[in-house]
């Protein structure tokens, strides 16, 4: 178990591969946690309530965010998603790995309330191949797309705001620098 726990942040444009990258993560690291994000957009076929996100309605999530349930939130290509802050803190006391797959303007956000994060910006290699990575997903209209697709270009342009920045050429091995970037970090916070 590491001696202090921290926040790892890993962001990207819909489609540059972070949710692949964070379940490579879970999979491998004892410990590293998830950070389960609440959101207002409608399930996909492949996800889980509590297990990928909170599903809310709506109102539900601007009860919570009125409680100060909320490290975060952002509304992102229509629909609000936020980030519960207890489970953050109480896991970083317990000396865990927090990994948050969230939207840039939510990470923006993180970087402000925990400046300590590890902050990490998932690059696509081309704006054609992050097309191609949606259209294979086949989870989206394509006004959806194109929507996700304007948003990446405005994403890419504060990327230098992330401590670290990697081009998701290979998923193997932008995970291999990833886990790199993991074991230095506690190294330095472990001296």
């Amino acid at each position: 178990m590491l001696n202090k726990g921290f926040l790892l942040v890993i962001s990207s444009p819909s489609g540059g591969g972070k949710t692949t990258l964070c379940r490579m993560l879970l999979k491998n690291s004892k410990d590293i946690v998830y950070s389960i994000s609440a959101t207002t957009r409608p399930m996909r076929r492949n996800e889980t309530n509590g297990h990928d996100y909170y599903f809310m309605t709506e109102d539900e999530f601007k009860t919570k965010k009125n409680e100060g349930y909320f490290a975060e939130t952002a509304k992102v290509h229509d629909y609000y998603y936020g980030t519960p802050v207890k489970m953050i803190e109480d896991s970083m006391r317990e000396g865990k790995i927090v990994l948050m797959d969230i939207d840039v303007k939510g990470a923006m956000s993180i970087m402000e309330k925990f400046s300590d994060s590890v902050t990490i910006f998932i690059k696509p290699p081309s704006m054609n191949v992050l097309r191609e990575r949606l259209m294979k997903r086949d989870t989206d209209r394509e006004d959806v797309i194109q929507t996700r697709l304007k948003n990446a270009e405005e994403e890419l342009r504060v990327s230098e705001k992330f401590k670290y920045q990697i081009v998701n050429e290979d998923i193997n091995a932008t995970y291999e620098r990833i886990s790199g970037i993991i074991d230095n970090e506690i190294k330095r916070r472990n001296k």
